[in-house]
């Protein structure tokens, strides 16, 4: 995920900000102005209520490009990901709600005008032309999605 235009985080707000998703991660990779930080280690998993439609609780690490507009940033440098929390259920509807929506009402429709199993894969091959438009509508959605990048100040 590419975030542009990262702005200059409120370090007190999001420090103390009940409201927000954080993610500890390790500065992998800087190129130019593109910092590249991978996730490691769910700490924050196990106590969320999502963790069970979310991708992060899967996986060991996962790698993500952020703007660096200071170049403040360095490789090996402990840093957390701030994702506004109201932020983080919208992600969810739009990559798990919609598409399951989407899914069953293509299957219940189809299902009045052909068999079963086509009406089946009509439900599974309209989520090609869904994923489509989201992955070309990715720029607006990284304008939507705003991470911010903090040093981690407890490392």
């Amino acid at each position: 995920m590419n975030v542009k235009d990262m702005k200059e985080p409120d370090i007190h707000s999001l420090m103390t900000d009940q409201h927000s998703i954080r993610h500890a991660g390790t500065v992998s990779k800087i190129s130019g102005n593109t910092v590249t930080v991978r996730l490691n280690g769910n700490i924050n998993c196990s106590g969320c209520s999502s963790k069970s439609a979310c991708g992060m609780a899967e996986s060991e690490s996962k790698e993500i490009e952020l703007q660096d507009q200071g170049n403040t940033f360095k490789i090996n440098e402990s840093v957390e990901l701030v994702l506004e929390k109201n932020l983080g259920f919208k992600a969810v509807i739009w990559a798990y709600i919609f598409p399951f929506i989407l899914m069953l009402s293509s299957l219940f429709i189809s299902l009045a005008f052909f068999t079963e199993p086509v009406s089946g894969l009509i439900a599974l091959f309209v989520l090609i032309p869904y994923y489509a438009v989201l992955y070309f509508s990715k720029n607006i959605f990284q304008r939507v999605f705003k991470l911010s990048l903090i040093k981690n100040l407890s490392a």
